[in-house]
């Protein structure tokens, strides 16, 4: 009589294999998320700087003609770029995928300008730089957060 099937000792074999193996595949995944996480971020602040550069130019968006939405500042202050609904040109405005620590879309005070004539939203990508977005541009490899002064008078 033959017996047939696998022992005991060769399933746990197998699956310890297995489980190495997908530790393994996990671990090495880590830095991958790390980089789309951040290529997220470089896109929705695009999108954002995008968004504001068409409010900008309609005369029903922002604080009027040639203006830009006002912001107090301080995390994500803007739940959509848009005024009246009619367009709504991003809406609603992303958020960062982690959205913890320093890992938010933080938005520079500009509702004390008159004209509100400037913009900037920064956030700190994974690879330890800075990446922001203002009425100057977008730029993605600041060594540290964007000063007012520095969101105001350069890309950032």
């Amino acid at each position: 009589m033959r017996k047939r099937g696998f022992t005991l000792i060769e399933l746990l074999v197998v699956i310890a294999i297995i489980g190495i193996l997908t530790g393994i595949v996990l671990v090495s995944l880590g830095g991958a998320r790390a980089k789309a996480r951040d290529a997220k971020r470089m896109a929705d602040l695009r999108q954002i700087a995008t968004a504001m550069e068409m409010c900008y130019d309609a005369e029903n968006c922002g604080e009027g003609a040639e203006q830009y939405i006002a912001t107090s500042g301080g995390g994500n202050v803007i739940s959509n770029i848009d005024t009246d609904s009619d367009p709504c040109y991003l809406c609603p405005v992303p958020t960062d995928p982690t959205n913890t620590g320093d890992y938010v879309y933080t938005w520079v005070a500009n509702d004390t300008l008159s004209p509100v004539d400037k913009f900037c939203v920064y956030t700190k990508l994974e690879n330890g730089k800075w990446a922001a977005a203002s009425h100057k541009g977008t730029c993605f490899t600041l060594t540290d957060y964007p000063t007012t002064s520095d969101c105001w008078t350069t890309c950032p």
